[in-house]
């Protein structure tokens, strides 16, 4: 990707300065949408986390075996918080697998991700991009687009994939979870992932991720399971990277916490 640009698609501001965490995490992913500044704190990260590149990619698997437990469970809607770039496997590919008629809304607010969603959903009525910070839910769940595609008297499908560690503390992760939440009709799901502070090394990634455009903060599996107050969650319950309904035999990754909770 081209270090001039800073106004992307649509006139959306584009700084190429300063590391996106998105664009780090289509780094990992083996992606090609980043810029100089992405890599190299990117490469920190790797420094710090070499099997980084097989933590991404167990994440996206992770999120592919839940959509695809929740789509099984009757749910066709849903809103993919922190959505990062578009790669294979996407959550209306799966979600549209189970379930032909099902509706998708990705959401992020980087402009990389905004540009090359919108390009990737153009003719596809049933899935839309909204450019909205998670951490402001009424943006979110009010935008028209999101409006148009999801019916809240239905069950959602909510995910939290690997983006409340990139919330800081003092912006309440648990309480923003609970506002989402207390919009969901009953038989809806939230899928999360969170990295673990159990995991040493994530001190080290912590360091690596200053100057990004979130910080990193990696948390316990207390603190991950009290984000799911209120809900039901599911077998197997709050468990390591991998070890959630597992599809193949996989090298054991304890890099963060895993779960998909009902609500009642």
């Amino acid at each position: 990707m081209s270090e001039r640009a800073r106004v992307g698609p649509a006139g959306l501001d584009l700084d190429p300065t300063t590391p996106s965490v998105a664009r780090m995490y289509d780094y990992f992913l083996g992606g090609k949408d980043h810029f100089a500044a992405d890599r190299a704190a990117a490469e920190k990260v790797t420094e710090a986390l070499p099997d980084v590149g097989a933590v991404a990619r167990a994440n996206r698997e992770f999120l592919q075996r839940a959509v695809r437990h929740v789509a099984d469970c009757g749910v066709d809607q849903f809103i993919d918080l922190g959505s990062g770039l578009p790669t294979q496997g996407n959550v209306h590919e799966i979600a549209q697998s189970v379930h032909p008629h099902a509706r998708v809304v990705y959401v992020d607010n980087d402009p990389v991700v905004i540009s090359h969603a919108r390009a990737l959903l153009a003719s596809d009525e049933r899935t839309t991009v909204v450019r909205a910070d998670l951490r402001d839910p009424a943006a979110v769940l009010e935008d028209p687009e999101t409006r148009r595609l999801i019916d809240f008297s239905r069950p959602v499908g909510l995910l939290f994939v690997a983006v409340l560690h990139f919330v800081a503390d003092e912006e309440d992760p648990a309480g923003l979870v609970r506002e989402y939440r207390d919009v969901l009709a009953p038989g809806s799901h939230v899928i999360l992932s969170h990295a673990a502070v159990e995991e040493r090394r994530n001190v080290n990634v912590a360091s690596a991720y200053r100057g990004a455009n979130a910080p990193f903060i990696a948390r316990t599996r207390d603190e991950v399971t009290g984000y799911l107050e209120g809900l039901d969650i599911v077998e197997p319950g709050v468990v390591n990277l991998c070890e959630w309904r597992p599809t193949r035999i996989a090298k054991p990754l304890r890099a963060g916490w895993t779960a998909v909770a009902r609500r009642r």
